[in-house]
């Protein structure tokens, strides 16, 4: 039976830092990584939700456009058939565009987290130039991010729910009257 053997935590751990250390310099350079990957990636998320957004109030304009079809030869047909078909779409689009959002969420979620535990490690960077601290708590803290992100990650659901009732509302335009 062979063995793996490793390093005791003490020196393991000193390697990390040693690296982290070569890596960044100063925590200062270390933070401004961190805000620099927030920055990044709170700018994916926006061109994400902008992306998302343009091709939702596209489909609601194809959707409203062919529900005021009054073509008396095929009007009803039509009606019938592309509403439920542009909803569907609306739907796949939004459960399709949810993961890019919840994977750009969670990367700003794990810097945020890096960025608060390095102002939580040197308490000095806060009070760098003057008596009022860098970063007041309500940025450093989860709840401050997370809410700011709150429209990009609900809008997917609520145009899910919007198609689904717009989906059915058309079906029983046609079906639903006596």
């Amino acid at each position: 039976m062979s063995k793996i053997i490793t390093e005791p935590r003490d020196m393991a751990s000193k390697a990390q830092e040693t690296s982290d250390n070569a890596m960044f310099g100063t925590p200062k350079a270390r933070l401004d990584f961190y805000r620099n990957e927030i920055q990044y990636e709170t700018s994916l998320l926006s061109n994400r939700t902008n992306a998302y957004l343009s091709a939702q109030s596209f489909l609601v304009i194809a959707f409203a456009s062919s529900m005021a079809n009054l073509n008396p030869d095929w009007g009803k047909l039509f009606t019938l058939v592309v509403p439920p078909i542009l909803a569907l779409l609306g739907i796949v689009s939004s459960l399709h565009a949810w993961p890019g959002i919840r994977a750009a969420y969670e990367i700003i979620d794990h810097w945020h987290f890096k960025q608060y535990q390095l102002l939580r490690a040197e308490p000095t960077m806060g009070a760098a130039y003057d008596d009022s601290p860098l970063f007041s708590k309500y940025e450093a803290q989860e709840k401050g991010f997370r809410q700011s992100l709150l429209f990009s990650m609900r809008t997917p659901w609520i145009f899910t729910g919007f198609w689904v009732v717009l989906g059915m509302f058309s079906l029983w335009l046609h079906f639903g009257k006596t």
